[in-house]
């Protein structure tokens, strides 16, 4: 099985009922007090390319293995496209979204 680095969404009341409208309610995961996140996976290509692409990125390589610190903005496209494409696998037309701009 190949390692994935997610990008943790957190999802607020509003994006659940987004993600139930999509079928995609079931793949959040609760993590503090009842919040839940949609953990968006990357491979280790992805990730790169991630980083590369928004420089104040960081990976945590030590302990969740995820992609963290992108800016608020980043992450609603990335939730947007995951509801609109009714998938988590968005990665590669994402990056490729972002390199046209």
């Amino acid at each position: 099985m190949t390692e994935t680095y997610p990008i943790n969404v957190w999802v607020n009341e509003e994006r659940f009922e987004k993600l139930q409208k999509a079928g995609l309610a079931d793949m959040t995961k609760e993590m503090l007090a009842g919040l839940k996140v949609l953990a968006v996976p990357n491979t280790a290509k992805q990730r790169d390319e991630v980083l590369n692409l928004f420089p104040m990125a960081k990976f945590d390589s030590a302990t969740t293995k995820s992609i963290e610190l992108l800016p608020k903005e980043v992450k609603d496209q990335i939730f947007d496209m995951v509801v609109k494409k009714k998938s988590l696998n968005i990665m590669d037309e994402f990056i490729k979204s972002v390199k046209k701009k």
